[in-house]
């Protein structure tokens, strides 16, 4: 089962290496990752994609809480939040698509972001279902780039799911 994991950690050199490095050291395979600044500038927070039986997220979990620069770890997949990933396609333009290429953007709710005589670029946010179906109905269209943000998730309701960062330890 596919699970996302809201991982808040210290905003410095170093933590995502470290964070990357315990799923490829103990083989657990990752299918996004997104890393950004929270409102705290010492704060960031990792949205992890991952595969695996509860008995694997739950050791996961575990070691992520041992690494000495995560503050706080969730698992949203059970919980009410919410998610999105950005979506940017770069497709082909002929003349005889751009209609459809325009329906497929305003259906989707999507920007065109850039124009060239032979390309338009899409922008498309949304969850894992809209961004596979819009995939699906330009692929016919010619997809010529695509890149994907991966994706990013909040719990739902009020309260802050971020503590502030922890305070250095004094030497010695």
């Amino acid at each position: 089962m596919k699970h996302t994991i809201s991982v808040l950690v210290e905003n410095r050199f170093g933590v995502l290496a470290r964070v990357a490095g315990l799923f490829s050291g103990r083989g657990f395979n990752i299918e996004s990752l997104t890393v950004a600044e929270t409102e705290d500038a010492a704060v960031s927070r990792m949205t992890i994609v991952t595969r695996g039986e509860d008995r694997i997220i739950e050791q996961i979990n575990k070691q992520l809480n041992k690494l000495i620069d995560v503050i706080k770890v969730v698992d949203v997949t059970a919980e009410e939040h919410v998610e999105r990933e950005l979506l940017l396609v770069k497709l082909n333009a002929e003349e005889k698509n751009r209609a459809e290429i325009l329906r497929m953007v305003e259906i989707f709710r999507g920007k065109i972001v850039d124009v060239s005589a032979k390309s338009y670029t899409v922008e498309i946010s949304g969850g894992d279902r809209k961004i596979e179906a819009f995939i699906e109905m330009v692929r016919p269209l010619g997809m010529q780039e695509m890149a994907r943000s991966g994706k990013i998730a909040l719990p739902r309701g009020t309260g802050a799911s971020a503590p502030k960062a922890k305070k250095p330890k004094s030497g010695g």
